[in-house]
């Protein structure tokens, strides 16, 4: 297989902007869906899938990160399900991380095979690093996953820091009356770490209506004790997720707010989403998906692809509209890799 990259002349035109004037130069590659975690807010009955799907191959992501990159993207994060399911992950990691343009490879992970791949997997590539650790009490987080696993998952953060990945954070999904009380456990495990924690707000998605009732909770709890704290919001920085991030000079870490139902949470989007089986998705909750996947058989599809892109952000709305309960194709968070 040729993994030799093709790089096509760039023109001034041909940058991924957007009517309401938003560059994107991030992009979300999801290259699986399946997880292996029973994450009760997102796979509570585990993964199940009717046939068999058949993932973008390593040649196709190569053609579609290439052309992405000649459209200004610079940081690709490689998502799932879990991604490091896949069994060429290392090899996907060094080929996105070595084509041009391309300067951030990052990849969000459940944690249950980092401690052993943390290492390899910096050295193919990995610069950032998101880690899901839903509580940092084993039981909870036993509960929530449906896997023993925190000692290990923690295990491999502290390997991840030990090696020197750019950016260490943990994800956690900020649920009511499960963890919306653990903010303390938190700022103390980051007290001497350079680690930033980042409360996500529970997102409705086509399955989980109910339980998105019972448990979804503000950031504005969160942010409103950190404040009392004495904790100070920072600049966003380009190439930023949409995340509002806190320092305190007491603590070598961070704590940021994800808070998709605050206002004007879209201002800010820099990023576009591929799916693990090739479609473009202008926003996670969109109503569209755009397939890609007949314009990556070839390099001399390339341009084309290029095009098929650029006219694609015409429709790109303003904001999502989950205040309004609309959900758009993503029926779980593991689906379009979050």
């Amino acid at each position: 297989m040729n993994l030799t990259p093709v790089r096509m002349p760039v023109r001034a035109s041909d940058r991924l902007v957007d009517k309401y004037d938003r560059e994107f130069p991030y992009l979300r590659l999801s290259i699986t869906d399946i997880c292996n975690f029973r994450c009760e807010y997102c796979l509570p009955d585990g993964y199940h899938c009717r046939t068999r799907p058949e993932f973008l191959s390593r040649e196709e992501i190569r053609r579609l990160v290439t052309v992405f990159a000649d459209l200004g993207v610079w940081k690709v994060r490689l998502t799932g399900g879990e991604p490091s399911i896949r069994r060429d992950f290392s090899e996907i990691i060094e080929m996105v991380s070595h084509l041009p343009g391309i300067k951030t490879t990052a990849f969000t992970t459940n944690g249950y095979r980092l401690l052993a791949n943390a290492e390899k997997w910096h050295d193919a590539g990995i610069r950032n690093l998101n880690v899901s650790v839903d509580s940092l009490d084993p039981d909870l987080f036993h509960k929530i996953t449906g896997h023993d696993r925190l000692k290990d998952v923690l295990a491999g953060i502290e390997k991840s820091l030990d090696v020197g990945y750019d950016q260490v954070k943990i994800n956690v999904v900020l649920l009511k009356d499960i963890n919306d009380n653990a903010l303390t456990d938190y700022m103390e495990y980051i007290r001497q770490r350079p680690v930033t924690v980042r409360f996500i707000e529970l997102m409705q998605t086509g399955d989980n209506l109910a339980y998105f009732k019972r448990r979804h909770r503000s950031a504005q709890v969160i942010r409103t004790e950190l404040v009392r704290q004495g904790w100070t919001e920072n600049i966003r920085v380009n190439g930023a997720g949409p995340a509002v991030n806190f320092t305190h000079p007491d603590y070598q870490g961070a704590i940021g707010l994800i808070a998709p139902y605050s206002k004007d949470f879209c201002l800010a989007c820099n990023r576009l989403r591929v799916t693990a089986t090739g479609d473009l998705r202008l926003c996670l909750f969109g109503d569209i998906g755009i397939p890609l996947r007949d314009l990556l058989q070839s390099d001399d599809q390339m341009p084309a692809l290029k095009k098929r892109i650029i006219k694609q952000l015409d429709h790109k709305k303003s904001s999502h509209f989950l205040a309004d309960g609309e959900t758009g194709l993503i029926p779980n968070l593991s689906s379009t890799g979050g």
